[in-house]
């Protein structure tokens, strides 16, 4: 299981036979696997003081967590074509994260416990804060790019009628730099080939004779070229719509188009790059178009790309992370180390405020072997730890004893300091 229990209980003999007799039922009933969790000695400072921190950690424990999780979501979102690599990325100090909880060990460079509390928890505080506030930046950086290139993609998309003709059609296609001269594109459905052949030379005047040519096709019919005079375009377009042949509005525009299929370019490979820095190679020439659209065939062009395929060639050049991938990396780890100290200070907390000075008390870290064992496992430290608080723990243990105001159950009070670590929405 993803999950552990941290709990504390004070350091006198009674309760260290008592911690001891909890390891040896846990271990006899398979229940979980416990550890010792070592928490340093701070500066205890005022008990009014320390109510105001277990406020604030309380606060701090939950934007933390919910800061890891934006995290790993996001290194889901990068590593899009790799999901499966995904646990591999979120580690801590270079371990998973299972390895690191169970090993714990307070940083006394990063965190001094010589420092006041109040300190190292601004410190904690103040380092997440400035975390999150690049994953915003970084984040709807890469989701910009993410919808630019959606945008140029849906362009690609559809049928003769909505999608961009920029890969379909070629220079040679039209009559260009003419004073007189204009090639339009015309789309045909497929029942209505013969009908164009042997009508458009005279859907209207000054109609160049034999100038059409089917460039592509879909499902539902064909792109036509015709070349006519300028003066006559209206009429041409007016006859043609009564004919059910619709004239798409295009005009070749040769830097426009080159600009479009260089912005795909751009957007596909630094797309790819914040994830992978050797990314797709695009072979040169290629459709820069994505994989997923309605087939059109060009034709008569045999060197065309196809729109609807995709002749890129994937070369590998590395497996070098990107700058938004090893950002994450880095960064989650940092925020899950955090996190871990922040339980660690929680603990401390709690115990002397539940406990009292001197600071004495025994930190344990359960992990509980399977879900079906935690009802057990709870019931086992309640009553190992009942004489903490005899009569809240005897409302728990059993259900007959009735405290006036009071409602208790196994879920929502213990006699000794408890808190949760769980890992599994990371998986």
């Amino acid at each position: 299981m993803s999950e552990f229990w941290l709990i504390s209980a004070p350091g006198d003999k009674e309760n260290l036979q008592a911690l001891e007799r909890m390891n040896t039922v846990t271990s006899k009933s398979n229940l979980s696997y416990n550890t010792k969790f070592t928490i340093p000695d701070f500066k205890v400072g005022t008990l009014d003081s320390l109510v105001g921190l277990s406020d604030e950690l309380a606060k701090l424990d939950i934007f933390a967590e919910s800061l890891i999780r934006r995290m790993a979501q996001s290194v889901v979102e990068v590593m899009e074509d790799a999901k499966g690599k995904v646990q591999e990325n979120l580690l801590a100090n270079g371990v998973d994260l299972t390895s690191f909880v169970t090993h714990f060990e307070w940083d006394m460079a990063k965190y001094p416990a010589k420092q006041p509390l109040v300190s190292v928890v601004d410190t904690l505080a103040k380092q997440l804060a400035q975390i999150e506030t690049d994953l915003k930046s970084r984040t709807a950086a890469y989701n910009t790019l993410k919808t630019n290139l959606e945008n140029l993609e849906k362009k690609s998309m559809g049928n003769l009628f909505t999608r961009t003709l920029s890969d379909i059609v070629s220079k040679e296609d039209f009559v260009l730099d003419s004073e007189y001269l204009i090639t339009l594109l015309v789309i045909v459905p497929k029942p209505s080939y013969v009908q164009w052949q042997k009508t458009y030379e005279s859907l209207s005047d000054m109609v160049v004779p034999r100038s059409t040519k089917l460039i592509a096709e879909d499902k539902e019919g064909g792109l036509f070229t015709v070349t006519l005079f300028r003066k006559v375009i209206d009429d041409f377009k007016t006859k043609a719509k009564e004919n059910k042949f619709m004239v798409r509005e295009f005009y070749y525009d040769e830097k426009e188009i080159k600009r479009e299929r260089e912005e795909m370019t751009r957007l596909l490979s630094d797309k790819k790059q914040q994830y992978q820095t050797s990314c797709v190679a695009l072979k040169k020439g290629s459709s820069t178009l994505p994989d997923h659209k309605v087939k059109v065939t060009p034709l008569g062009n045999p060197d065309r790309p196809a729109a609807g395929q995709s002749d890129r060639e994937r070369e590998s050049e590395g497996e070098g992370e990107g700058p938004l991938l090893r950002w994450l990396k880095v960064n989650f780890s940092e925020a899950f180390i955090a996190w871990i100290h922040i339980k660690a200070l929680r603990v401390f907390v709690e115990s002397v405020l539940r406990y009292g000075l001197p600071v004495n008390f025994q930190a344990v870290l359960l992990r509980p072997h399977k879900k079906s064992c935690t009802k057990r496992l709870r019931e086992v430290l309640n009553s190992v730890f009942r004489h903490l608080d005899e009569v809240a723990a005897a409302s728990i243990l059993d259900a007959s004893v009735e405290i006036p105001g009071l409602q208790l159950s196994n879920q929502d009070y213990f006699p000794y300091v408890y808190f949760h670590i769980d890992l599994s929405l990371l998986d």
